[in-house]
């Protein structure tokens, strides 16, 4: 068997090892996902008039179009926490050291955590759009192109979160420590464009504000979705999104290679 075709074969009996995972404890997905809904439906229905005349538009349904790109994305990072906690579970239970006395491709184990990470959170941000549209968020002037954009920005943005949640895991002593480690990726969204424009920020917070990963990339989604101005923000999505996946792909290989003490 080629080298190839095993890796194919391992990767995959990783991923449905994972998913089974996911499947027989689903709490911490679903306990993962309140947290977009939540606020979705807080935004929206609590202060969603406020929030609209602050944004220039007449009613809620302006604020909705505006908040649901930002809360997509919002998505992807609570997800990839629970990323974070079942690849250290993993690492302080014993089953990676098990898993390295094998005669398994030694790639797939991380694979096998990645795709199937990526795939739940891919169902998360469908469920957390589908509860979107059932409050009256609609995007007509997308094209069928602009949609293929915006899944592809959307599942390269949570492989980029997943290889940096997976470095973060492996390097934790435990699930809590795990957890706690990958709380920016559900922070950050919270100092990003997601809910308010960049510029009725205070000036000094601004670059901070429109320079992290979230924002271009909310941008991005927002302007595909949309039709708002894109303006530069695609390229720095991108560069976000690659620079990341490589970061954390080379953390995490690193820290799986390290021979254990």
């Amino acid at each position: 068997m080629s080298n190839l075709a095993l890796a194919v074969r391992d990767s995959t009996t990783m991923l449905r090892r994972n998913l089974l995972h996911a499947r027989r404890y689903p709490s911490m997905t679903l306990n993962l996902l309140l947290t977009p809904v939540m606020l979705l439906l807080l935004f929206v229905y609590i202060f969603g008039d406020a929030m609209s005349a602050g944004i220039g538009g007449g009613d809620r349904s302006d604020y909705i179009a505006y908040i649901v790109p930002g809360l997509l994305l919002m998505t992807i990072g609570s997800t990839t926490i629970g990323t974070a906690v079942s690849v250290s579970n993993d690492m302080t239970e014993g089953i990676i050291a098990r898993f390295r006395t094998m005669a398994i491709h030694r790639g797939s184990v991380l694979v096998g955590h990645v795709i199937g990470s990526v795939l739940q959170a891919v169902v998360s941000v469908v469920l957390v759009g589908a509860i979107a549209l059932a409050m009256g968020f609609r995007s007509t002037d997308a094209t069928a192109l602009e949609w293929l954009a915006a899944f592809g920005l959307v599942a390269f943005f949570t492989l980029a979160l997943t290889w940096i949640a997976v470095g973060m895991g492996m390097g934790s002593p435990n699930a809590e420590a795990a957890s706690n480690s990958a709380m920016p990726l559900i922070l950050l969204p919270l100092i990003s464009s997601a809910f308010v424009p960049i510029d009725s920020m205070p000036g000094w917070f601004q670059p901070i504000a429109e320079y992290q990963p979230f924002t271009p990339a909310i941008e991005t989604l927002r302007g595909l979705l949309l039709g708002t101005e894109i303006g530069h923000n695609w390229w720095l999505a991108l560069a976000w999104c690659l620079g990341l996946t490589v970061l954390g792909y080379r953390w995490s290989q690193a820290q799986f290679n390290r021979d254990p003490k």
